[in-house]
């Protein structure tokens, strides 16, 4: 069993500290079994979250038994950490043990300088000030969350469960993850990949923005060789017009959405199936398995083999 250790310090941030503890507890193999052991650890029994008071069953101790550490967010991330805290965080570092960071609990895996020299992610509104703080990270406030292998941080609230169930995936396997997901009430939508890869969603366009329903359109009809002309025609307006309004509301290109839609969707025919590369390449819309191959490398950033062998080495943990 996976003992997953979730560190509270005072001023923890409530929803930071259950989303590991709901998510990874939720997790249960195919013949019901209970995947992961979690363990609320402090430097003391009761630390502030807030309106209320929690009570943490474990030690600093417990941090050295564990195969993965969660750092939850707290309201003022402190300077420096407790001596004690961030020497058990470098210990357990040393012997291998993942370490992953919530929200503005970047702030915390930083301090122990493990973050020195990898690109890292937390809540877009403290990006500045943790880039600031701590030079010597790469901030990109633009992703849900990065996975270095080792250290692996993470934005908001929601992505935190997006992370959680990355991690089951790795761990486990796409249908523990997807489990685990149900359980919790959301979709498992955003793919995991392999050490240094940073996981994007697609380009969401805001709440009633006028991309919408041609976004829906080109993510059901992704395996389309569809043309700029195409799509533009499709959305009623000149591809000159498509283009401004597409980097308006999501950030990238036409094109480039629909590619990134495409590795979405060759990813989970990769982790669900059997079929071999060159007939994932066509169902998912590339016109050659080497085109398919250089795209789906460039987006996901290994190849699609290696990415298949990443998550049926967890499925077949899981059995």
């Amino acid at each position: 069993m996976h003992t997953v250790a979730v560190l509270a310090l005072d001023g923890v941030i409530p929803f930071d500290l259950s989303a590991p503890v709901d998510t990874f507890g939720r997790a249960r193999l195919p013949d019901g079994r209970t995947p992961y052991r979690v363990k609320v650890c402090s430097v003391r029994e009761e630390v502030g979250a807030g309106a209320f008071t929690v009570r943490a069953p474990y030690g600093l101790d417990a941090l050295a038994d564990a195969g993965t550490i969660v750092l939850p967010g707290v309201a003022e991330p402190p300077e420096a950490l407790p001596g004690a805290v961030a020497q058990a965080l470098r210990e357990a570092a040393a012997n291998g043990t993942r370490i992953a960071s919530i929200c503005v609990g970047a702030f915390l895996l930083a301090a122990t300088g493990l973050l020195d020299g990898l690109r890292a992610t937390t809540h877009w509104a403290a990006a500045t000030r943790l880039a600031e703080r701590h030079p010597e990270v790469t901030v990109d406030p633009n992703v849900l969350y990065v996975d270095n292998g080792q250290f692996l941080t993470s934005a908001g609230a929601a992505a935190a469960l997006d992370m959680c169930l990355h991690m089951i995936r790795k761990d486990f396997g796409s249908a523990v993850a997807a489990h685990a997901a149900r359980m919790s009430v959301m979709p498992l939508e955003r793919e995991g990949g392999q050490a240094q890869f940073i996981v994007h969603d697609l380009p969401p366009a805001p709440a009633g923005a006028t991309l919408e329903p041609l976004l829906a359109w080109l993510e059901e009809h992704c395996d389309r060789d569809h043309t700029l002309d195409e799509i533009a025609a499709r959305a009623g307006m000149s591809a000159r017009t498509l283009n401004r309004r597409f980097r308006e509301q999501t950030g990238t290109t036409p094109l480039q959405w629909l590619h990134r839609a495409r590795v979405r969707r060759a990813q989970y025919l990769l982790e669900a199936t059997d079929h071999p590369v060159e007939r994932i390449a066509a169902r998912v819309g590339f016109g050659s398995p080497t085109a398919f191959r250089e795209r789906f490398r460039k987006v996901a950033g290994t190849s699609p083999q290696a990415y298949r062998r990443a998550f049926r080495a967890g499925a077949e943990r899981a059995s």
